[in-house]
C-alpha cells in the first residue's frame, strides 16, 4: 500500500539495505501482540504471500477467503488482505496465547514490520518506522536476518517488479476508474485464484504469468 509521507516524521532518517544493521529487534515480541490487532484491511497481501499461507496451511484460496483473509480496495484496486476479526479486531491467525499460529509463513508485511519501503528510480530501499512498534528496548539486526526470507534477491526482485507493476494498473484506472472491476478481476484470477504448484518455484511460475498479461 502507498503512503504518501514525510519520511522526517516517521523514520530515523535512514535507508537500509539487506545487509544493513536496524534497530529493529523486539527479542521475540513475547507478551506482545500490538501489531496483530487493530490493523483494518491494511495488511495487503501479494501472490508470494499466497503462496506460502496455502503451501503451510495445506489449503487453496478460496478456503482462505472463507475466514482467513477478504478482499478491499487498496490504491484503486481489489485485493486480498488478512482479516481483522471481533471487537478488538484481532489477525484471525493470532492464537489465543496472543502468539502467530502462521509465523514460520507470516506474510511479507508482517515479516517486514517495523520496517517499511522506499520506492525510488525503480528500486526500493528499507527504513525504519520509528512510532510503530511499542516493544522496548529494540536490538540491532541485520535487515535479511529480520525478514528471514528464502531467496532474499529474487524476492526483493519479486516485491519491486509486483510493486511497479500495480502501480501501472493504479495509473489506468485513474485515468479510466469503470475499469476497476475488469482489471482487478484479471488481476485476483491471474496472480491469485489460479492455484499455484505448491512445490514448485514460485518466481519461475509468477515471472511466467505476469508476462502472459
Amino acid at each position: 500500500m502507498e503512503r504518501n509521507i514525510d519520511m522526517k516524521e516517521v523514520s530515523d532518517g535512514r535507508f537500509y539495505l539487506a545487509n544493513d544493521l536496524v534497530k529493529a529487534d523486539c527479542g521475540g515480541c513475547h507478551g506482545c501482540s500490538s501489531c496483530c490487532r487493530g490493523m483494518g484491511s491494511s495488511v495487503t497481501l501479494d501472490p508470494y504471500d499466497i503462496f506460502c499461507l496455502c503451501r503451510g496451511l495445506g489449503e487453496c484460496f478460496e478456503a482462505l477467503m472463507a475466514d482467513r483473509i477478504e478482499l478491499n480496495i487498496a490504491d484503486r484496486l481489489i485485493l486480498p488482505n488478512l482479516k481483522m476479526a471481533g471487537e478488538q479486531e484481532v489477525c484471525t491467525f493470532l492464537n489465543p496465547e496472543g502468539r502467530c499460529s502462521i509465523h514460520a509463513f507470516r506474510p511479507g508485511m508482517c515479516r517486514l514490520f517495523p520496517l517499511g519501503r522506499f520506492y525510488e528510480d525503480g528500486d526500493f530501499r528499507y527504513f525504519l518506522q520509528i512510532h510503530e512498534c511499542p516493544r522496548e528496548p529494540k536490538a540491532k539486526i541485520k535487515v535479511k536476518r529480520w525478514l528471514g526470507i528464502p531467496e532474499l534477491k529474487r524476492y526483493e526482485q519479486f516485491i519491486c517488479d509486483w510493486h511497479f507493476y500495480l502501480k501501472e494498473l493504479r495509473k489506468k484506472v485513474e485515468e479510466a476508474p469503470e475499469l476497476i472491476r475488469e482489471i482487478s478481476l484479471e488481476l485476483l484470477k491471474r496472480f491469485y485464484t489460479e492455484p499455484y504448484d505448491l512445490q514448485g518455484d514460485f518466481y519461475g511460475e509468477f515471472y511466467q504469468r505476469l508476462r502472459e498479461g
